[in-house]
C-alpha cells in the first residue's frame, strides 16, 4: 500500500486580540484599535494591534506614548483575557470537529493534519471553508498555510495575512525562501542569526548551502535542524497531546519613575523572582539558566546571564541569583526596567537535583525517606519505588500561551 503524501495545515489567527474585541464590539471595526497591558500609564505597551492601526505605522511592543503620538485617534483597549481564551477553545474545538490530529501551539495558532481526512483532493478549497467557518461562525479571520509538513506550513502561513491560504510545496524551497535573509526564517532568533552571519551565511540559501557538519559544530542540533528545514525537510509529527512549548519563563517590569536606590530595586528583583518561581511551579518547570534584563533612563539595554548546575526554580534561588547578576552589571545609572528570566525550562520529574548550598537542608530533611525507598528498592528490586512527580496536565486554556503567557502577565498589575 502507498503511502499517502502528509497534508498539514497551519492555522494563524489574524492579529488576534484585536481582532476578538472588534468582534465583540463591531463598532470597533474599521478603526484602528490596539489592546495596551496597561494603557493609562508609561509603562504600557501594546500587546496587538488591528491591521488599520498597522497601515498607519502602529506595531506590537510599540509603547503606548509613542503609538498615541503616531496615531491620536488609535483606540486603547485593555486585555481581556477570559474573552481571548473563551475564543481560542471556540476556534480549537471547530478545528477539532474535521479531525482529533490538532496540535495547539498557541492560544491563536495550531497545526491540523489532515493526511487520513477525505478532502476531495482539494486542500485549498477545504482550507477556504475553514477559514469560512471561523469567521462565520466566531466573526474572527485567519490565515492558512498548506504544506507537506509542520515548518513550510507555519512558513506558508505567514505569507498571506490577513485571510491568506497559501500552499508551499518542498520543491518551492528554493525560489520562494532561499533570496530571504536568515532571521525571515522560523526558528531563526536575533542570537541564532548573528551567529550564521559571523559565518558569512546571510540568507536561507546560504544555509541549505552550507556545510551541515560545519553548521552543526557550530550550532550543535540546531545547525541540524536548520539546514534540513532549509532544505523544507521536516518530519516533526502533528501531537495532539502536546502542551504548549515553553523554552524561558520571565516577567518584567517598567518601574513607575526611574530608580536609584538599591533597597528598592532588590524589592523589584525579589517580586520578579517570585512571580517567575510561582510559574515555573504551576507548570512543574525548573530551568538550567538565569538572565536579568536591564534597561536605564537613557533606554539602553544591558544583560547578563548565568548558567546553573542544579534545577533552578525556587524564589530564594532565583533571586539569589539575579541579584548577583544585577550588583554585577548595574553601573548607578537610573532603572526603567527590570526583567528576570529563567531559560532552558524543561520538566523537573525528568532530572536528578544535586546537592547545594540552597538545597541541602532540604535534602537532609528527606534522608529517612530516602534511607527507606533504597531498603525497598533493595529487596524488591530497583523499579519498585520512584519519587513522586506532577502529572502532566491536559492542555488548557485557562493558562496563557506562548506571547500572551509571560508577556500578558507583565502586564495585570
Amino acid at each position: 500500500m502507498t503511502k499517502r503524501n502528509r497534508i498539514i495545515f497551519h492555522l494563524d489567527m489574524n492579529s488576534f486580540y484585536a481582532s476578538v474585541e472588534q468582534a465583540h464590539n463591531p463598532s470597533l471595526k474599521g478603526k484602528p484599535i490596539a489592546v495596551a497591558g496597561n494603557p493609562k500609564e508609561r509603562r504600557g505597551i501594546l500587546v496587538t494591534c488591528s491591521y488599520e492601526a498597522r497601515a498607519r505605522g502602529i506595531y506590537t511592543t510599540m509603547s503606548v506614548w509613542e503609538a498615541k503620538r503616531k496615531c491620536p485617534e488609535l483606540i486603547l483597549l485593555p486585555p481581556n483575557f477570559e474573552s481571548y481564551r473563551a475564543a481560542s477553545k471556540a476556534m480549537f474545538d471547530i478545528l477539532r470537529s474535521y479531525t482529533p490530529m490538532v496540535e495547539p501551539v498557541s492560544i491563536d495558532e495550531g497545526y491540523i493534519d489532515l493526511t487520513d481526512v477525505d478532502i476531495q483532493d482539494d486542500a485549498v478549497a477545504f482550507a477556504k471553508s475553514i477559514q469560512q467557518r471561523i469567521l462565520r461562525e466566531l466573526d474572527l479571520p485567519c490565515s492558512i498555510g498548506i504544506a507537506p509538513n509542520k515548518f513550510l506550513a507555519k512558513t506558508a502561513s505567514n505569507m498571506k495575512k490577513p485571510m491568506g491560504i497559501t500552499v508551499l510545496r518542498k520543491r518551492e524551497v528554493s525560489q520562494q525562501l532561499w533570496h530571504l535573509p536568515v532571521i525571515e526564517m522560523h526558528g531563526v532568533g536575533e542570537s541564532t542569526s548573528k551567529k550564521l552571519e559571523s559565518l558569512g551565511i546571510i540568507t536561507i540559501g546560504n544555509i541549505a548551502s552550507a556545510n551541515p557538519e560545519i553548521l552543526k559544530s557550530k550550532l550543535g542540533k540546531a545547525g541540524a535542524r536548520l539546514y534540513n528545514r532549509s532544505h523544507g525537510i521536516d518530519d516533526r509529527e502533528v501531537n495532539p497531546e502536546s502542551i504548549f512549548e515553553t523554552k524561558s519563563v520571565g516577567n518584567s517590569t517598567t518601574l513607575p519613575y526611574d530608580e536609584t536606590n538599591m533597597d528598592e530595586l532588590q524589592k523589584v528583583l525579589r517580586r520578579l523572582s517570585g512571580k517567575v518561581a510561582s510559574r515555573l511551579e504551576s507548570k512543574n518547570l525548573a530551568g538550567r539558566s538565569i538572565t536579568i534584563h536591564i534597561r536605564d533612563a537613557s533606554w539602553k539595554n544591558k544583560t547578563r546571564s548565568k548558567t546553573v548546575t542544579n534545577r533552578l526554580f525556587k524564589e530564594d534561588e532565583i533571586f539569589q541569583l539575579a541579584f548577583q547578576l544585577f550588583e554585577s552589571a548595574w553601573d548607578s545609572e537610573p532603572i526603567r526596567l527590570l526583567g528576570v528570566t529563567v531559560n532552558n525550562v524543561f520538566d523537573k520529574g525528568e532530572s536528578v537535583e544535586q546537592l547545594s548550598i540552597f538545597n541541602y537542608e532540604e535534602h537532609a530533611k528527606e534522608e529517612p525517606i530516602l534511607k527507606l525507598v533504597e531498603q525497598l528498592q533493595t529487596k524488591f528490586g530497583a523499579g519498585i519505588i520512584k519519587r513522586g512527580i506532577k502529572l502532566d496536565k491536559k492542555p488548557s486554556f485557562e493558562s496563557k500561551t506562548s506571547f500572551s503567557k509571560d508577556f500578558l502577565d507583565d502586564h495585570e498589575r
